[in-house]
């Protein structure tokens, strides 16, 4: 029992910190850039991303093992797995438009872009590709949405310090944010060892 609990602690520890989905393996640029502007929407976005890629991985394997494998349909996986993704990305729309509409607001079309977004779906192929149990799976994909958690909003902390530090005009926006994603990619490349 200890070595299992062991065995998922470092799943979710490395799926976290050693092979963070934004800094080391660069999935989910797109909207790591476009909503790290404030602390309070990186949240949001950090939950809404946490919510979606627990639960299409858990429902993803599902389907994977329990219809694709079985009627040898493994063709069809992409697909699967982009409907279960758009699936659970319109229901926290729905849930984060009814319960916060200022932070549904704020959010704009990256909230929808979930389903596009390459760290959900590259989780759910990761634990098929690691032949992670469901329960491994399910460690596996809360590990990487933390993962995502934690970068985007350590680098909207930055980011807002950066907004009131003497940059050059030059260097202000995107240049400073680059340098800035550069520099996290490279602090979190340490823990690889």
């Amino acid at each position: 029992m200890i070595s299992n609990d062991l065995s998922a602690f470092l799943i979710f520890l490395s799926a976290m910190v050693v092979n963070n989905i934004l800094l080391l393996r660069f999935l989910a640029l797109c909207s790591f850039f476009g909503i790290s502007n404030s602390m309070k929407t990186s949240i949001g976005m950090g939950m809404a991303v946490i919510f979606v890629m627990v639960m299409s991985t858990a429902i993803s394997w599902i389907i994977y093992y329990l219809v694709l494998v079985p009627l040898d349909l493994l063709f069809l996986r992409t697909a699967a797995f982009i409907l279960t993704i758009a699936t659970f990305v319109q229901l926290a729309e729905m849930f984060i438009k009814k319960i916060s509409p200022p932070l549904y607001r704020a959010l704009g079309i990256y909230l929808p872009l979930i389903v596009v977004n390459c760290a959900i779906l590259g989780a759910a192929f990761y634990s098929v590709e690691y032949q992670l149990s469901l329960i491994k799976s399910l460690v596996y994909a809360l590990g990487v949405s933390s993962g995502y958690v934690l970068a985007i909003v350590l680098f909207a902390g930055i980011r807002e310090r950066i907004d009131t530090a003497p940059v050059s005009r030059s260097f202000r926006g995107y240049p400073i944010s680059f340098i800035t994603a550069s520099l996290m990619s490279l602090a979190f490349l340490g823990f690889k060892g």
